[in-house]
């Protein structure tokens, strides 16, 4: 152990990393239908790891809680307050409910067995399986003025209670939405998932990740003109209600401009593009060709933020109707995203400003439909560390400011200071999706790890201490 204790003692950061490592290998083992996770196995992993002695820096513990909060308030943000309106006050009054019997739970417990405030805030984030508890408690505890061991010792019992129950907490959500509401709601969650997923997609066929139709909704395909000779261009992408699009035309070996006025004449080959059931319905005479090289067309899609003046709330329909058919000739909506969430394609799903339309044509047709609809919205993986960096320090503003009332100093600290900072930076990203960038899969990581690390530091400083409060109350605040 002193081996151990050395190694650590030299480089601390060891215990952090170990501590996620052995945390995320238990917390993916099955127990049945449960599995721990790996925030609360880091947590378990940190303790056991601590007993050798070691200790992190308190500063990478904020740092690591600030991100965390921060991330899950940022891709929130644009759905929360999108969601305040009339329609949502049953669930606003069931999350009023919820934290307040949770909070009036806790107290009674706390005040019946005697726990102290770190006990209590513990069993809170463990019962409720709010691992952001830790971080608010910890900070509320080191404003209370206490000498620096208590808040130390107050601190650890914060970690101690919330892995002891922690893994009821799951089991308890679990075994209740799984096994007793669908009883009451006459609905299992997994039917309802398929329920809800159908609806958003307007009932087309979900796919798993990497799954690919075999039939596309956009195609593109090459005919030898026969029975189309004769009508323009024009006639026959409106006889199919320009779900098609006419690209290209080979004539005697020559490309052609295809212009709308221009006659189609026997044996032209072209290239159409377009939704699946035009192109299938243009070519049903036959007469597909197999040599496109000649005619082939690039094609592209493109992001484009909604910000058209007069067509807020416009349903597609409506936009289809309203806008010059020359100026939507060869452009196909592909998705639409608000707010990152995905919005169907059907002829009643209305069009919001800040909504972002990805346009499929050929690129000049893409530009001019992005520059009609708004403005082109530019591919980036690459995070605004501008944005999050003034959103943090925001939040970080925000948790300093301590309000007296009746003598009870009220504040949001760190934690609740980032999570508005990230719900506010969030939504306006929303409604200008041309800053603050933030991939989902970066947001994902300073979640996950922010999280686990923060729980893992927190595991890591609770040392000895765990081992005593566990035998002295571990049962108590189990069963609790």
């Amino acid at each position: 152990m002193d081996w151990l204790h050395s190694i650590f003692h030299k480089s601390p950061e060891i215990a952090l990393f170990l501590s996620l490592a052995v945390g995320y290998y238990v917390g993916q083992i099955n127990f049945g239908k449960f599995q721990l996770g790996g925030v609360g196995g880091s947590l378990l992993a940190a303790v056991v790891i601590s007993q050798a002695g070691v200790t992190i820096d308190n500063g990478v513990k904020s740092v690591m809680f600030a991100v965390f909060i921060y991330a899950v308030g940022y891709d929130s943000g644009p759905g929360f307050f999108n969601s305040l309106n009339r329609k949502t006050l049953r669930e606003i009054a069931m999350a009023i409910f919820l934290a307040v019997s949770a909070l009036v739970t806790v107290v009674v417990c706390a005040k019946l067995f005697h726990l102290n405030k770190g006990l209590a805030a513990g069993l809170a984030g463990g019962a409720l399986t709010q691992s952001a508890i830790i971080g608010t408690a910890g900070d509320a505890i080191a404003r209370l003025g206490l000498p620096a061991d208590q808040i130390k010792s107050l601190q650890s019992d914060v970690a101690i209670a919330y892995a002891v129950t922690y893994v009821f907490g799951s089991l308890g959500a679990i075994i209740v939405c799984v096994n007793i509401l669908p009883k009451f709601m006459g609905q299992g969650l997994r039917e309802a998932s398929i329920e809800a997923e159908k609806d958003l997609a307007g009932d087309a066929p979900a796919r798993a990740a990497g799954q690919l139709s075999a039939l596309p909704e956009m195609v593109g395909r090459a005919y030898k003109i026969d029975v189309s000779a004769g009508k323009t261009v024009k006639s026959v992408e409106t006889q199919h209600q320009d779900m098609m699009t006419i690209e290209r035309i080979r004539r005697d070996g020559k490309n052609l401009e295809p212009t709308p006025d221009l006659a189609l004449e026997l044996d032209d080959e072209v290239l159409v593009v377009g939704r699946r059931e035009a192109v299938v319905e243009f070519g049903a005479n036959g007469n597909e060709i197999a040599n496109v090289e000649d005619i082939g067309v690039v094609m592209q899609t493109r992001q484009g933020v909604f910000t058209r003046k007069g067509m807020n709330h416009t349903t597609i329909a409506e936009v289809r109707r309203n806008v010059d058919r020359d100026l939507r000739h060869g452009v196909y909506i592909e998705s639409a995203t608000r707010a990152g969430q995905p919005l169907p394609i059907l002829p009643e799903t209305r069009l919001e400003h800040g909504d972002v339309i990805t346009f499929y044509g050929s690129p000049k047709d893409t530009k001019r439909a992005v520059d009609a609809a708004g403005y082109e919205l530019p591919y980036s993986n690459k995070t605004d560390f501008i944005y999050m960096g003034v959103g943090l320090v925001l939040g970080l503003l925000i948790g300093l400011i301590v309000l007296n009332v009746g003598g009870i100093p009220l504040t949001l600290g760190s934690g609740g200071g980032c999570l508005l900072a990230g719900l506010l930076f969030g939504w306006m990203r929303g409604k200008h999706p041309m800053y603050g960038v933030l991939p989902s899969a970066a947001s994902q990581l300073l979640k996950d790890f922010g999280l686990a690390a923060f729980v893992a530091v927190v595991g890591l400083n609770s040392g000895l201490q765990a081992v005593v409060t566990v035998k002295q109350s571990g049962m108590t605040i189990f069963l609790l």
